[in-house]
């Protein structure tokens, strides 16, 4: 089985839809900040990609655009500003920033309510700590949500996260705990013997390494629900996920296309976040 990102993302942004509305029925407009510094390409188009999802949904977007020698002071004193604006619910940060400034500093200054897509240290002690009123990483979120979508539990489950980052890994692994998963997380410390012993043995496998088409046949165990988070480009040029899809698709119940899979569902998650933050502003 495929499980397709569009379908999840479809039914997130249908529910997004809905609330926005409701939302703009009693005065209040969603609203997202976006700040990016610089004119790289690839956040241009994701830019604009994201001003077309927002505008659908219902979600209004303001952007911060700065050039690339912009100070970190005149940044931290811009955030300081969008914080404290009850017109403005979430703010996202387009990163790496340049060197001259310090992500962390940048994400740290972002009010936690704010913070749609947990960046800031406040944010991810709320997610680890299990605690109501926070957000975690998108991307992490996505997964819970693909999940939830095809009706897999985690409850008792085995599960291997193969990456550590503070964007997916680690995040997603805690909400898998969250929800009585028994889990493993691997890194590229990891001994090779005990990395492959781990995905075999795994029920479910999310695989966020970064690295393409790592995860196989050799590893992959049967029967297993594989979630691709991986966005890589091969040798081809084309784009792919840590796990050979082809070689999955042969032993695994259900596993997640690279495109079209987790990567899909990120942005429905934004904006729920955002429309979450909007409703929370209310009380």
């Amino acid at each position: 089985m495929i499980l397709s990102g569009k379908n999840v993302a479809d039914d997130i942004t249908s529910r997004n839809v809905a609330k926005a509305k409701e939302l703009r029925d009693k005065g209040i407009n969603p609203t997202l900040a976006v700040i990016r510094v610089g004119e790289n390409p690839s956040d241009v188009a994701y830019e604009k990609g994201l001003h077309k999802r927002a505008e659908s949904t219902g979600v209004n977007v303001e952007g911060f655009v700065y050039d690339i020698d912009v100070t970190q002071e005149k940044l931290l004193e811009d955030i300081e500003k969008i914080n404290k604006d009850s017109n403005i619910h979430g703010i996202l940060v387009f990163r790496p920033l340049p060197s001259h400034i310090d992500d962390e500093t940048i994400c740290n200054a972002i009010d936690y309510r704010k913070d749609i897509d947990g960046v800031s240290k406040v944010s991810m002690v709320g997610v680890y700590s299990g605690s109501n009123g926070f957000f975690p990483p998108c991307t992490a979120q996505a997964c819970i949500e693909m999940l939830d979508y095809y009706d897999i539990s985690l409850a008792g489950k085995r599960v291997c996260v193969a990456g550590r980052s503070l964007v997916v890994g680690r995040p997603v692994a805690m909400m898998c705990m969250s929800r009585n998963a028994t889990v493993s997380i691997l890194h590229s410390r990891t001994r090779r013997e005990d990395f492959n012993e781990a995905i075999r043995n795994a029920e479910i496998v999310i695989a966020a390494i970064g690295r393409p088409a790592m995860i196989g046949s050799d590893q992959l165990g049967k029967d297993q629900i594989i979630l691709d988070v991986g966005t890589n480009v091969d040798d081809e040029g084309k784009l792919c996920g840590d796990v050979n899809f082809e070689e999955a698709q042969q032993v695994a119940t259900a596993v997640t296309p690279v495109p079209g899979g987790i990567g899909r569902i990120t942005t429905a998650v934004l904006m729920k976040h955002v429309i979450l933050a909007a409703s929370e502003s209310e009380h």
